[in-house]
């Protein structure tokens, strides 16, 4: 007997294989489904700031590749995975905010920043909450696109499986997985049928602003973890299911 079917849709590296591996001990049956690839720019994040944001993993690990390091600079990173990939580099971590997101970034360091040079590395689809936020604390912000966000061309299984009503759930890690997702089911003229699937499952999204992207399109969300942490979402999709 198998478990619950549950689409994630993290890109297809070493936090797909964890992701598998998690749902896979969570009793479930995991439908991997790549919403994101990565096409990195070849930039790096500039050397004179006072403060240094970065917001992922995948961010960290091309800056280090490239050779970069954050000198004297403030470093700032959000999330834990983040942050544990700054350490893996052999980098200080001076600031994780307690809320995992752009606001609880923004909300850390206003008091802070004002005339400072505040450097923003990250990929092409950031909220402006984060460098609009610095912006009106007073920061002189300047933003690193490291790597842009595209959808892998064999996106969509997860789409077709809604669409049968054979999709248990859908663990959504960013709005962009949201769009993309939704994206695949009109490219395929199942969008109606699609969103019904996925309304009859149980889904969740791993902060609020994921959550915000998917209901403003319609989608029913039945699950926020309390830190956007994916370990957490997964858990708790299960626990629901």
């Amino acid at each position: 007997m198998t478990g619950p079917t549950v689409a994630v849709f993290r890109p297809d590296d070493d936090r797909l294989a964890d992701a598998t591996d998690l749902l896979e001990s969570l009793d479930a049956e995991p439908v991997p489904d790549p919403m994101l690839a990565v096409e990195p720019t070849g930039e790096v994040p500039r050397d004179d700031a006072d403060y240094v944001i970065l917001t992922s993993k995948t961010g960290v690990e091309l800056a280090a590749e490239a050779g970069w390091t954050p000198g004297d600079a403030t470093l700032c990173a959000i999330g834990e995975s983040t942050a544990d990939a700054c350490r893996d580099a052999g980098w200080t971590v001076d600031l994780v905010p307690a809320e995992y997101t752009s606001a609880g970034l923004v909300a850390a360091l206003e008091g802070e920043v004002d005339g400072a040079r505040v450097e923003v590395a990250r990929s092409d689809h950031g909220s402006a909450v984060l460098t609009d936020g610095l912006d009106d604390a007073g920061a002189y912000v300047h933003e690193t696109i490291l790597y842009e966000l595209v959808v892998p061309a064999e996106a969509g299984d997860s789409v077709e499986l809604a669409a049968d009503g054979d999709l248990d759930a859908a663990l959504f890690s960013s709005s962009l997985t949201v769009d993309h997702w939704l994206d695949e089911a009109e490219q395929r003229g199942i969008r109606e049928a699609a969103l019904a699937g996925l309304n009859d499952a149980v889904v969740g999204c791993i902060g609020p602003p994921t959550r915000e992207t998917a209901e403003s399109a319609g989608v029913d969300v039945a699950v926020v973890p309390d830190d956007a942490d994916f370990e957490q979402l997964a858990r708790a999709v299960c626990d629901e299911l």
